[in-house]
């Protein structure tokens, strides 16, 4: 009864969502309030009722009821309560609910919160969400009903995929799909902006915060992934350039281009045309990542389903939205100019040079996403594009832009010179260079990266408290509590981004790894560390049966760690897992992974001792966390200002 009710939930949700993106639509064009105002209702009711549905469909994993196909394809009356719950959007079907559910909330939050938007703006943005809400709902009713059941209920169910079956990946799914989702909201606001024939200053205030938690959501969501990866999977990697992990960075990136293009809108009133197709393509990636992980194009070991039915309907909606978006923007381009005029050297123009180097290294994962589907389609080949390309295609793009990252944030607006802006950035470039010949000191004979990388990363972190620092001028110490949040945010968001870089770069430029065969109680080092595999034991868990090893890490003579790698075997699914032991540290990790046992008696062992590792994921919470202190400044949050600012005029 209760699948039931759920089913009817959702469409339920569907109803009202063609309501939403059809009457209030056309109550914006003939200028009836009343049509407008029923976005509001019609918004809060339409992500009631995907709660309900959302609700319905957790019962059933948590009761394990397993006449719902979808709790007998994806859970078990053994498996841990956590990943009974996160097993709700372990799985196709379900993950498709997380997506309306998640788009519904956006929609509802924009009619609770934008009570100071122009009723006409209001509108059409709530029915452009409710719009995308209404193609997502039929994708699920009519081709992923995550409610059918069987007509005799099995004993048990065939259990969760034993990769999805960790905390990591019970969080990694609704993160990375608050920031995917998220970004609706700024492609509804740059339609919207289109029908009306309106970009200014005050639209871009508006946009801001929805693309700003959008980009913070998907930080936390791409970065919950790697870390996923690389104590999960056994393999020591932290991001592997899989086309499924490519879907969730373009649009990332494109984010941050948006967000950055929004501030000279905001500012100086140019960039528009820019800025709303930005808008519109970073969701368009968004829906191609969706295309990517659920159409089988692309073999990626994160895929959700590989149904081509479905990823045809997919590529429709990717074609009605995107295409129909672009198809405005072309008709309207005309008539979005900018006010103002700015010289290449000041901020307006380090914004633009940002905005090149973000957009065009996103089309270059783009390309080497997409090649070998492109490569066996034309040409019949079968290709395979890896690391070794985007590491050398993509990588000179992010350097480019940790450069001129410092200088862009304290060149003034409209014409600067850029000897002055150096001059409040001369502390930082020392200190950059002395971390330079520290790293190249101590890793003399080996790669460039350690010292270019860290020497990049070192100048966006002493830029970050530069900047902050010259923005107190004269008043010193006693202005820095007074200063705005947004540029507290700017200043952790980018330092962020250099800890991330000094992590990468120190970690691939001095990684020790060794693969060998380790005998019990014969001891081996690795990169200064003696490690010793004391016993293996086989230990039962809830629903695996696991080879526990014992292993001690010690460093002249004295013990460091004590550790115990696992290789899980889940009976249901016959599916190994890999458990990575991992002795964590500020300047280093000593990872070390269990395998199958040899012909002579020992244990296939891999052991890495990888430095600097855990930098890579403080700098991205340091990234996130500017983001939410930006969003907690009062002018940056949605409709912040309107009544002390006009709305605006129409673009000339």
């Amino acid at each position: 009864m209760i699948a039931e009710l759920g089913h009817f939930a959702l469409i339920l949700a569907f109803a009202v969502s063609l309501f939403q993106c059809s009457i209030p639509l056309y109550g914006a064009h003939r200028g009836w309030p009343a049509w407008m105002e029923a976005a509001r209702p019609a918004a809060v009711a339409q992500f009631g009722l995907v709660g309900i549905a959302f609700a319905a469909l957790t019962v059933a994993f948590v009761t394990s009821d397993f006449s719902v196909v979808l709790v007998y394809e994806n859970s078990h009356s053994a498996k841990p309560m956590l990943y009974k719950f996160s097993g709700v959007w372990g799985n196709h079907e379900g993950s498709m609910l997380l997506w309306v559910l998640i788009l519904s909330l956006f929609g509802a939050a924009a009619a609770t919160f934008g009570a100071d938007l122009p009723p006409s703006l209001r509108a059409r943005v709530l029915a452009v969400q409710a719009a995308i809400g209404a193609a997502f709902y039929a994708f699920i009713i009519f081709t992923s009903n995550p409610f059918m059941r069987f007509d005799v209920a099995p004993f048990d169910g065939r259990d969760l995929n034993p990769l999805l079956q960790d905390p990591g990946l019970a969080f990694h799914p609704p993160f990375l799909y608050l920031g995917y989702v998220g970004l609706s909201m700024a492609f509804s606001f740059a339609v919207a902006a289109l029908l009306e024939g309106r970009v200014d200053a005050a639209w871009a205030r508006w946009v801001r915060p929805w693309t700003l938690a959008a980009w913070v959501f998907l930080t936390i969501g791409i970065a919950l992934g790697s870390w996923w990866a690389y104590y999960e999977l056994g393999w020591g990697g932290f991001w592997f350039w899989d086309p499924v992990e490519n879907a969730s960075f373009m649009p990332w990136l494109l984010a941050a281009a948006l967000l950055h293009s929004a501030i000279v809108v905001e500012k100086r009133e140019v960039l528009k045309s820019w800025t709303i197709l930005l808008a519109i393509m970073a969701f368009g990636f968004s829906l191609i990542g969706t295309f990517i992980v659920r159409s089988g194009v692309l073999t990626s070991v994160h895929s959700f389903a590989s149904d081509p039915s479905r990823g045809v309907f997919i590529l429709g909606i990717l074609a009605v939205f995107v295409g129909g978006a672009l198809t405005l923007f072309a008709g309207r381009a005309g008539s979005m100019q900018a006010k103002g005029v700015f010289s290449p050297i000041s901020r307006e123009g380090a914004l633009v040079v940002n905005n090149i180097l973000l957009a065009v290294a996103a089309f270059v994962v783009f390309i080497g996403t997409v090649w070998p589907l492109v490569a066996e389609m034309a040409f019949g080949r079968k290709l395979s594009v890896g690391a070794p390309f985007f590491e050398k295609a993509f990588t000179p793009f992010m350097l480019a832009l940790a450069l001129i990252l410092p200088i862009g944030a304290i060149i003034p607006w409209k014409r600067g010179q850029i000897a002055r802006a150096l001059r409040p950035l001369r502390g930082a470039v020392v200190l950059s260079i002395a971390v330079m010949l520290l790293v190249f000191a101590v890793s003399t004979g080996r790669s460039a990266l350690a010292v270019i990388g860290a020497g990049l990363g070192s100048w966006l972190i002493f830029g970050a408290i530069a900047e902050l620092w010259f923005r107190t001028g004269s008043a010193g110490l006693s202005r820095l509590s007074r200063l705005p949040r947004a540029d507290w945010g700017k200043a952790f968001a980018h330092a962020g981004m250099g800890v991330t870089f000094i992590g990468i770069s120190l970690l691939m430029a001095w990684q020790v790894e060794d693969i060998r065969t380790a005998r019990i109680g014969e001891p081996f080092e690795v990169g200064g560390y003696q490690i010793t595999l004391d016993a293996v034991d086989e230990v039962p868990g809830p629903n695996y049966v696991s080879t526990t090893a014992t292993m001690t890490v010690a460093r002249d003579g004295r013990v460091v760690a004590l550790l115990h790698p696992e290789k899980r075997v889940y009976p249901v699914q016959a599916m190994p897992t890999t458990e990575a032991a991992i002795d964590n540290g500020f300047f280093r990790d000593i990872y070390l992974v269990i395998g199958d046992p040899q012909q002579d008696g020992g244990w296939a062992v891999r052991s890495y001792i990888k430095p600097f590792a855990n930098w890579i994921w403080v700098g991205c919470m340091l990234m996130a966390l500017g983001g939410f202190i930006s969003l907690s400044d009062r002018r940056y949050r949605v409709a912040a200002g309107a009544r002390r600012r006009s709305v605006g005029v129409p673009a000339e």
